[in-house]
């Protein structure tokens, strides 16, 4: 018996032309720590609706091992959160989030991510969506996506475009004391995703599924 026989959302793998993304392990953890402290946005404002990024350097790592530890123990065929570790070049360079609720009824799911700021503008932030839109519509049977960011955050609402999706409403949140903001929130039916031109090569999808309640 090996790990994917006990948690078989650690066999699952999705690869992309440039990325690979699997379910956050322990040993992806010290790579996504060192890519959260090397920077993930302006210091000014925070686009997360929890501003996690805000935590003392010296804390930073063990909140973000202390969060993917709780995502897993919650995870349930009637809701979920799976983290996927992004890497790219032999590195983690961030993290994108994949989330249901009452799935099997809903056929919905949501997303949130971040990349370190080496990375970005070179398209892998719409690249690593695309390949979780990819594996939620073609191997989860979803129909829907969800999403949102903050209404200032052009370059992740951006992305949301390019993919097809919609504005589905805007809403007003506060992620820091006193800082409120507006939140657009966008959608997505699976009949009007923009698939990119390549497609994803998945492993491990069918335990995992199963694990997820799923089929």
């Amino acid at each position: 018996m090996d790990l994917e026989d006990v948690w078989p959302l650690f066999g699952l793998e999705i690869r992309t032309p440039r990325l690979m993304l699997r379910p956050m392990r322990d040993e992806d953890l010290p790579g996504l720590a060192r890519a959260a402290l090397d920077g993930v946005h302006d210091r000014e404002r925070t686009p997360f609706g929890v501003p996690w990024t805000d935590a003392a350097p010296e804390d930073l790592p063990s909140n973000l091992a202390a969060y993917q530890w709780s995502l897993r123990h919650r995870v349930a065929p009637h809701s979920w959160v799976i983290a996927f570790a992004v890497h790219h070049g032999g590195r983690v360079v961030g993290s994108q989030d994949l989330s249901a609720h009452d799935f099997a009824n809903r056929k919905t799911v949501g997303s949130g991510s971040w990349l370190t700021r080496s990375v970005q503008g070179q398209g892998l932030g719409t690249e690593m969506r695309a390949a979780l839109l990819l594996f939620a519509f073609d191997t989860l049977g979803a129909e829907w996506a969800e999403s949102s960011a903050a209404s200032w955050n052009e370059a992740s609402l951006a992305v949301s475009r390019r993919l097809g999706y919609e504005p589905n409403g805007v809403t007003r949140v506060s992620p820091r004391p006193g800082q409120p903001v507006d939140e657009q929130r966008v959608r997505l039916a699976r009949e009007a995703f923009r698939r990119p031109s390549w497609d994803v090569t998945v492993r491990g999808a069918e335990r995992a599924l199963a694990q997820l309640g799923v089929g």
